[in-house]
């Protein structure tokens, strides 16, 4: 892919032409190798998506990355501690405003939603509302470099989380919106909030798709073979996975589970 860098080490530095990532310093089960951190534009001015956590050092180094050039904007992919705490810190360091789906987010007077486009210098972001993991959930789609910001809609490893402010119903039609828009636009890569970029945007789609159906078909046949808590279906439909991700795995139970059931 044209401006596709993936270093062998891992997420860090890696990106598009006008999109790098800078990882957080916060791995762990849930988060991968860390958040993270997407500078967008190479001119003087730029937009900073996702700052992380409120770690100093990271922030610092975001800054130094930037030198002088101009943040337009600081935009959230959704509200989560490990890709908004440090977004007020990260706007003061920056002198910029925070834009985000939810208010209680926002630093500034513009908040953020579907069909928003933002644009710093010769670049442009378009916002594609894409709820599921969590209710505020956005995507962020970057015509330049063919690619689409996915925060934790899309990871570059493993599958997503339904957390308890998300919804799976929406997850799905997310999922089926993003697998459409990919394909009418001509996406080239994904670029998640956490884990490596995905270099094949439809297969990784297509594969998330087909794990939610999957998923949804063996809490079926766990509950016809008698479990009836999300912790005994987790202790079934997941019993291969390590038990560190197990309260995670019982979070999307719940999750499935409600789906199901149509509540």
């Amino acid at each position: 892919m044209s401006g596709l860098r993936i270093p062998l080490e891992g997420p860090d530095g890696s990106g598009t032409a006008h999109a790098l990532n800078l990882l957080a310093p916060n791995p762990s089960p849930m988060t991968l190798d860390g958040t993270n951190t997407w500078v967008i534009g190479r001119g003087e001015d730029v937009l900073v998506v996702d700052p992380g956590p409120d770690d100093p050092r990271h922030l610092a180094r975001v800054a130094e990355h930037l030198r002088d050039r101009r943040v337009v904007a600081i935009l959230l992919t959704h509200g989560h501690h490990d890709h908004s705490g440090g977004a007020r810190a990260f706007a003061g360091l920056a002198g910029a405003p925070v834009r985000a789906l939810d208010p209680r987010h926002r630093l500034g007077e513009e908040g953020l939603g579907d069909g928003d486009v933002v644009v710093a210098g010769d670049l442009e972001l378009h916002v594609v509302g894409t709820p599921g993991h969590s209710f505020d959930s956005l995507c962020f789609w970057l015509p330049r470099d063919r690619a689409m910001l996915t925060g934790d809609t899309v990871l570059g490893r493993g599958t997503t989380v339904i957390a308890p402010d998300g919804d799976l119903a929406d997850y799905l039609r997310s999922l089926d919106r993003l697998r459409a828009t990919a394909e009418q636009v001509g996406a080239e890569a994904l670029l998640p909030g956490h884990g490596p970029v995905l270099p094949d945007p439809i297969a990784a789609l297509d594969g998330y798709v087909a794990h939610r159906r999957r998923r949804l078909d063996q809490i079926r046949q766990a509950r016809e073979q008698g479990a009836t808590t999300p912790r005994e279906i987790v202790e079934i439909v997941y019993a291969g996975v390590d038990r560190s991700l197990w309260p995670a795995a019982e979070m999307s139970v719940r999750a499935q589970l409600d789906y199901l059931d149509g509540s």
